[in-house]
């Protein structure tokens, strides 16, 4: 797994390259193949020390960002937490119907267009691929946001998943 480490305030030492090859490494076993490259951005914010990390995977998108007081501790709980979404989400990421959907998905995003004039900071596109909501849910949960965005295979319509207050899920449906 080859890494791209960058920090945003913060310089990138080699003792922290180290740790962060080290830590995000062992998830290597995970992966069939040597040819992901995952990015990790450090980042500072007055006492706060936030560390995103991202791994756009043949099948699937993982994505952890965890903000704490130590810089190793964020890169410790950021790996930890990428291994708990993949081992909770193993049986899921099993089954045929889900395998054969996500091998063709394309999830690129484009991101930090700035627009001038108005108060949107950011954009993504999203190609989205028909897929049904456990795969939906499945996606959500890898890249560990609120909501996703796909288009519906049974309704072939684009819907928004969402992670409720209560932990269920919700879906706003387009038409």
């Amino acid at each position: 797994m080859e890494m791209n480490i960058r920090g945003s305030k913060v310089e990138i030492t080699p003792a922290i390259k180290t740790y962060i090859e080290e830590k995000i490494g062992r998830l290597e076993k995970y992966f069939d193949t040597d040819a992901i490259t995952a990015t990790i951005v450090c980042k500072v914010n007055g006492i706060h020390q936030t560390v995103e990390v991202t791994i756009p995977a043949k099948r699937m998108i993982l994505r952890a960002e965890v903000t704490t007081k130590d810089l190793y501790d964020a890169i410790d709980n950021a790996s930890d937490k990428l291994e708990r979404q993949i081992r909770k989400n193993k049986t899921r990421m099993k089954q045929k119907k889900v395998k054969n959907i996500i091998e063709d998905m394309n999830l690129d995003f484009e991101s930090d267009l700035e627009v001038e004039d108005s108060k949107i900071v950011k954009r993504k596109i999203v190609n989205t691929k028909p897929m049904d909501e456990e795969e939906a849910i499945l996606q959500m949960e890898l890249i560990d946001h609120d909501f996703f965005v796909f288009k519906n295979s049974s309704t072939d319509e684009v819907s928004i998943l969402y992670k409720r207050k209560d932990g269920n899920y919700g879906i706003i449906e387009a038409k």
